[in-house]
């Protein structure tokens, strides 16, 4: 039993590290060992998992808003289209062919992950857009942030605010028809749609992963599909490593944190492929 407890606070403390750096949840490092280390069933790993979110989403966020990392405004707007997007999956879960959904939304994570490596393989700035785009300067989403790694003041401009918006529907129908986590399209839409660089597109990601995951824990409460015993010892150890995650993120040159994402990013691709093909990995 103290072993059990001692795994758990520390798959917590690297889940909420990870999550905290690339604002896609600690999900894809608790479900797994939970699942296949730990032999639990998986009803209770997802329970789990969306715990770890809001665990990682809460700890990453409070470090963010008081470092101006993250752009509150943003988040906001785009939270709108997410939340219709997964109230429609939800709703029209059973009338889709999952398995055509599974290798669409995976080969859109395919391409990402290429057109990120692209990115950093062209050696393009990581500093966002400059480009004056009209939507975004009426809806005053654009933001600035002090990189520490960099050591200097970012601002940047957000652009294709509709096309960011589209993508961030999207990534809500998936999570409530598919049951999937969302956080990689959240900053796929940040990043490559809306020109956001890559901290703030992270750090806008957590906030609103914790918002999506909080709406869909108290059906995951009610069914029992929670353990205290399983998703409190994992909370406690993501909140630490949300806060030192975000420490960390702030410290990392935006360009090794790509380095790190677009591999992840490739595993979560592939893996829902697969998925779609009767595959599981």
């Amino acid at each position: 039993m103290a072993s059990n407890l001692l795994i758990l606070l520390l798959v917590g403390l690297m889940a909420g590290i990870f999550g905290a750096i690339l604002g896609i949840g600690g999900g894809m490092i608790v479900t797994p060992v939970l699942t296949i280390a730990m032999g639990l069933d998986i009803k209770y790993a997802i329970g789990a998992s969306i715990i770890s979110v809001i665990a990682t989403s809460s700890g990453a966020t409070i470090a963010y808003l008081k470092d101006e990392m993250l752009n509150l405004r943003v988040a906001m707007f785009l939270e709108i289209a997410t939340t219709v997007g997964a109230i429609v999956g939800a709703i029209m879960t059973g009338m889709f062919n999952s398995t055509i959904l599974f290798i669409l939304f995976g080969s859109f994570l395919v391409f990402s992950s290429w057109n990120m490596f692209r990115k950093l393989r062209m050696g393009g700035s990581e500093e966002g857009s400059t480009k004056n785009d009209r939507l975004a300067n009426r809806l005053n989403l654009n933001g600035s942030y002090y990189d520490k790694a960099l050591k200097k003041e970012v601002n940047y401009q957000v652009e294709n605010v509709p096309g960011g918006s589209a993508v961030m529907f999207g990534a809500g129908f998936a999570s409530g028809l598919l049951g999937i986590g969302s956080g990689a399209f959240k900053v796929m839409a940040m990043d490559n749609i809306m020109k956001m660089p890559l901290k703030p597109s992270s750090a806008t990601s957590n906030l609103m992963m914790g918002v999506t995951a909080a709406a869909s824990a108290m059906v995951y409460f009610f069914n029992g599909s929670i353990h205290a015993d399983i998703a409190g010892p994992l909370a406690i150890g993501i909140l630490f490593g949300a806060q030192l995650g975000s420490r960390i993120m702030q410290h990392l040159k935006p360009r090794l944190i790509r380095m790190i994402f677009i591999p992840v990013l490739l595993y979560m691709g592939v893996q829902m492929v697969l998925k779609g093909f009767g595959v599981n990995i």
